[in-house]
């Protein structure tokens, strides 16, 4: 493995001699007996009406070690709730522990009245959610960090029934965002010999492309394949976000032969492409934190240090929203920027689809050339439709190539008919259009992909 991407446990922090666990370890002992003593209990009452009682004393408690205590006591009771306990909890955190309005009026004309660095640290406290400070008091216990990414994970889920939760969400990714900041991340490369608590991480939040067993990936983890992964140092053998990339000769048009279990192994030493045809978040309750964009940049400036040889860095890429836009489209539910009659000239094939669409050569002509028209023309604001489409150009790709019967699963066929494509990251062009595409809105993309768009059109741009 690369000296260079062994950062993947942090080291011990010490202070004065004392490992930073051990110092928690012992206050933690000692909130625990001065909690029992207060209370006459090891645990806390249970349901969500007692937890939240119990987080409003953890705001405003000012003892050290038995706010480690009662926080620790706080998680446990938390994920001891049922999902129907957890609404109820979530929406209390609504209802008191959002900011006070009346409290922030009062530190206003206080404030206005009298200018003062107290003052202004008045209007800063009320202008602050209890929640923050809730969950900042949480996160002081030890592995509390991926607890409260698997508690915004259930408050994502809780947020579809109960809108009003998007208050809670938002203080609470903000908090996330700058504990997840990137230069805490470190980037590892994934090997057979990795510990086995990470590869099984891995088989449970691959997302993409099934990994199905240890036979499969130890395939994927074979000479000419690597895998990349972000670490936290609060998850050290918690994967956040994986590439997985394959190392050949040529570019690649389908996924079959890249995740087959029995490929014949290429050698990386003549290889001249680097696919990456798989990427995976792992955590729900990271949704909304991008890691992905740098991941990509920082594994293909690793390959070209390992590889200097490798010329071409690509990705194989589903296209999700293409058929649920077709299908929207066809019902009239959507508006799409095609002419009427080339609109109509369509409808007449696509409803026409059998299930064996895929070996009819009509059906290719037709979807190929609309998949093209869809990623380039089709926008949400000035924004393309698709969001694997939004992920890679914002990241400075170019749109290459359009595939036909690149993924013939299940999954692929319901997605986008089984159509791939290929974006293209060219390090000297990247940030010019990474640049072009927020300033103007423009989607790179090769000649070819241009004419088969504009095929739809009589072969008019």
């Amino acid at each position: 493995m690369d000296p260079a991407l062994e950062q993947s446990k942090p080291t011990s922090k010490w202070i004065f001699g004392t490992p930073i666990s051990r110092m928690l370890a012992s206050a933690l002992a000692a909130g625990r007996e001065i909690l029992r003593q207060k209370s006459g209990a090891d645990e806390m009452p249970a349901g969500p009406e007692a937890l939240l009682k119990s987080c409003g004393d953890l705001v405003e408690h000012r003892g050290e070690a038995s706010g480690l205590a009662l926080a620790e006591q706080i998680l446990s009771a938390y994920e001891a709730l049922s999902d129907e306990e957890k609404a109820v909890f979530f929406n209390g955190l609504a209802d008191d522990f959002l900011v006070d309005p009346e409290r922030i009026d009062a530190a206003v004309q206080h404030q206005q009245a009298e200018t003062t660095p107290a003052s202004l640290g008045a209007l800063r406290k009320a202008l602050e959610p209890r929640c923050n400070r809730l969950f900042r008091r949480l996160n002081q216990v030890p592995d509390a960090t991926g607890r409260l990414v698997k508690l915004r994970g259930d408050l994502l889920d809780h947020e579809e029934t109960y809108p009003r939760l998007k208050q809670v969400d938002d203080d609470l990714k903000r908090l996330l965002l700058i504990w997840f900041n990137l230069g805490f991340l470190s980037l590892r490369r994934i090997s057979w010999d990795s510990p086995a608590s990470t590869l099984e991480k891995l088989i449970e939040y691959e997302a993409v492309h099934e990994i199905r067993g240890w036979g499969d990936l130890r395939s994927r983890l074979k000479d000419d394949r690597r895998l990349f992964a972000y670490f936290h140092p609060a998850m050290p053998d918690d994967p956040i976000i994986f590439v997985q990339v394959a190392l050949k000769a040529g570019s690649s048009d389908a996924i079959g032969p890249l995740v087959q279990e029995d490929r014949l192994q290429e050698n990386p030493a003549l290889s001249d492409t680097a696919t990456f045809y798989s990427i995976s978040n792992c955590h729900k309750g990271l949704r909304g934190i991008s890691f992905g964009n740098f991941l990509i940049k920082q594994v293909a400036s690793e390959l070209r240090h390992e590889l200097p040889h490798l010329k071409r860095f690509e990705t194989l890429s589903p296209v999700p929203g293409f058929r649920p836009w077709v299908s929207s489209a066809l019902q009239g539910e959507v508006d799409h920027k095609l002419p009427e009659p080339v609109w109509d000239r369509l409808v007449t094939y696509l409803e026409d689809m059998d299930d064996e669409f895929a070996s009819n050569p009509l059906m290719e002509d037709t979807l190929r050339p609309l998949c093209a028209h869809y990623l380039l023309n089709e926008k949400r604001g000035v924004q393309p439709v698709d969001p694997v489409a939004r992920f890679h150009l914002s990241n400075g790709a170019l749109l290459d190539r359009v595939h036909w019967c690149g993924d013939q699963s299940d999954m692929g066929l319901q997605r986008s008919f089984g159509i791939m494509v290929n974006y293209v990251y060219e390090p000297e062009e990247i940030e010019n259009r990474h640049e072009a595409y927020f300033a103007q809105g423009r989607v790179a993309a090769s000649a070819p992909v241009q004419e088969l768009a504009a095929a739809l059109l009589g072969g008019k741009g």
